[in-house]
């Protein structure tokens, strides 16, 4: 896998309510980003813009078919990230976190 990316930015990524939304809906399959836009009540750029960290370290991809934007989550970088047990360590500590700001 490749390192050169922030663990704990990717973490906060996924753990985003919004992006998480987003990521679940990506996980049984591709889909066009205005789908996608619609699902979270966000537009199409909010959509990349949350997304950009991810896309730049190809934990999602990014494609264009017939000038539709296509997204399609790396579901193996994405499960290798979280069971690295020094990830499992950083999602919990991000968990605990997101608790402490909630509560």
């Amino acid at each position: 896998m490749d390192e050169n990316f922030d663990r704990e930015k990717v973490v906060e990524c996924m753990f985003d309510p919004v992006t998480a939304s987003i990521l679940a809906e990506l996980e049984d399959s591709e889909k066009e980003c205005s789908f996608l836009a619609e699902q979270v009540s966000i537009s199409e750029s909010e959509v990349l813009e949350r997304l950009s960290y991810l896309i730049e370290h190809e934990f999602i991809s990014k494609n264009s078919d017939d000038g539709k934007c296509i997204l399609s989550a790396n579901s193996e970088k994405l499960t290798a990230l979280v069971e690295n047990s020094e990830n499992f360590d950083a999602t919990i500590n991000g968990l605990e976190k997101m608790d402490s700001y909630l509560n």
